[in-house]
C-alpha cells in the first residue's frame, strides 16, 4: 500500500503471544510509515483490563487511528468500543476474530475476554475470516460481523490468516486495508475525540 499523505495513523493490535517478525502485522508495521504496534506487558497471560487500557492509551496518543487487529486483538477492539463509544477511532480491520468461548488448548487464556461485545461498532469496520480457522467457526465470525455492523470478507480456506497458513506480507490484505481507509474517507467519518 503506497503512502498517502492523508493516511491516518495505523495501530497494529496483535492477539495472544503477539505477532512474530514474519506475521503480516509485523510486515505491515515495517511497511506503513504511520503504523505503531500496541504493546502489552504480558503477551502470554492476557487480561482484559490491561489489554484494553493499552489500546485506549495508544488511541489517545493517535487520534483518528485505524485499528488493524488479529485474533484476540479483535476482541480487545470490541471491548474498547463498548467502553469508549469509539472515541478517537476512525475504523477497524478485524482479521480472524477469535471466539473467546471456544474450547481448545488456548481457550482458558481467552475466556477472560468473554462475553464478547456484539453491539454495532461506532466506526467503519471490515471483518476478514476463514472457513477453516481453528479459533473461530466461519458462521460465528459472520455473526460477529453482523452484530458489529461490519462488512464481511470470507477468504475461503485460509487457516488463521497467519504465518502458519501462508500469510506473510499478505499484499491482498493491504488492499482490504486501503478499501477500509477509502470507506472512512468517503463517509467523511469524523472520529469522536471527546
Amino acid at each position: 500500500m503506497a503512502r498517502d499523505r492523508r493516511d491516518p495513523p495505523f495501530l497494529i493490535v496483535p492477539g495472544l503471544f503477539n505477532s512474530g517478525p514474519d506475521h503480516w502485522q509485523s510486515h505491515w508495521q515495517r511497511t506503513l510509515p504511520t503504523a505503531e504496534r500496541v504493546e502489552q506487558s504480558d503477551w502470554e497471560r492476557p487480561t482484559l483490563g490491561e489489554w484494553t487500557a493499552g489500546l485506549a492509551e495508544a488511541v489517545r496518543r493517535n487520534p483518528g487511528a485505524v485499528l488493524i487487529a488479529h485474533s484476540l486483538g479483535c476482541a480487545v477492539v470490541a471491548h474498547l468500543a463498548a467502553i469508549s463509544a469509539g472515541r478517537g477511532v476512525a475504523g477497524a480491520l478485524l482479521v480472524a476474530p477469535a471466539d473467546v468461548n471456544r474450547h481448545g488448548p488456548v481457550g482458558p487464556l481467552l475466556r477472560g475476554f468473554s462475553p464478547l461485545p456484539r453491539q454495532r461498532l461506532p466506526f467503519p469496520t471490515l471483518v476478514v475470516a476463514s472457513r477453516d480457522d481453528p479459533f473461530v467457526e466461519i458462521t460465528q465470525a459472520r455473526a460477529f460481523a453482523r452484530g458489529w455492523g461490519a462488512r464481511f470478507v470470507d477468504l475461503g480456506r485460509a487457516g488463521h490468516i497467519n504465518v502458519e497458513s501462508g500469510h506473510g506480507p499478505w499484499p491482498a490484505g493491504l488492499g482490504l486495508l486501503r478499501e477500509l481507509v477509502e470507506e472512512t474517507e468517503a463517509a467523511a467519518f469524523v472520529p469522536r475525540l471527546d
